[in-house]
């Protein structure tokens, strides 16, 4: 891949999401915002743009075990997504709830923010939840339709929603919104650091956080900039067969 200054962040990251580690390392969004040039990250971050193509060049000439997402079956990537990310969404809600709720009830009085955070993470793992169920069980369909009409020549019934164009404008509202909770919550933790005579509790809940949010961004990362420009594309790729 030849990088240079108007090059999109998220083909970057869809390139190689190793990639990923460069943005976070400055504060990024690459999964929600990333249909940015690396010449208009250089100016909104104050990053020089030559020294960042090549920290993205030596990120991206290091081998790798891990598979490109892009060359995979969109089927099979959905599939992926919902074992894995939304897997995990589901198994660490009730424990970082957990979590939280004690170090608000210990030291809620003395660190205020306490109660934003959970507040702000109560309010995510409701809509996570009911976001995830849209996609499994009318997005995610439609796009295994796609996939075997594709794979096997056969026409392409057109959904009740018209075009899978439609629950993916709603998927990117969604993922606009948490990105933009979680980078409230990262502001308030102060970037999930806990204060220095936190007890254990305190800590292990601002790690599961920081996690939880590290996991958000691949998955919203897969589906944003691999998952769906891909169904949009064959969609059309089909409808202009037919």
């Amino acid at each position: 891949m030849n990088i240079n200054s108007q090059t999109l962040i998220s083909d970057i990251v869809v390139e190689n999401y190793k990639t990923a580690a460069i943005f976070k390392k400055y504060r990024v969004d690459f999964c929600c915002n990333g249909n940015r040039t690396l010449s208009e990250l250089s100016s909104d971050a104050e990053v020089d743009v030559n020294s960042l193509i090549d920290e993205i060049n030596g990120s991206l000439n290091e081998t790798s075990n891990e598979g490109s997402f892009a060359n995979w079956e969109i089927d099979f990537l959905s599939d992926y997504i919902y074992q894995n990310h939304h897997a995990y969404v589901e198994k660490q809600i009730p424990e970082i709830k957990e979590y939280l709720n004690k170090i608000c009830n210990v030291h809620g009085s003395k660190n205020p923010e306490l109660l934003e955070v959970n507040k702000l993470f109560n309010e995510s793992a409701g809509d996570l939840v009911i976001h995830m169920k849209k996609e499994e069980i009318i997005l995610f369909p439609f796009i295994k339709k796609i996939a075997k009409a594709k794979r096997e020549g056969l026409e392409l019934e057109a959904p009740s929603f018209s075009s899978v164009q439609n629950p993916i404008k709603m998927m990117h509202i969604d993922h606009n919104d948490e990105g933009e909770r979680f980078r409230e919550i990262a502001r308030l933790t102060n970037n999930y650091t806990p204060p220095k005579n936190a007890c254990n509790s305190y800590r292990i809940a601002y790690r599961l956080l920081k996690d939880f949010e590290e996991d958000l961004h691949k998955h919203i990362h897969l589906e944003n900039n691999i998952l769906f420009r891909r169904a949009i594309s064959l969609e059309a790729q089909l409808n202009t067969i037919q």
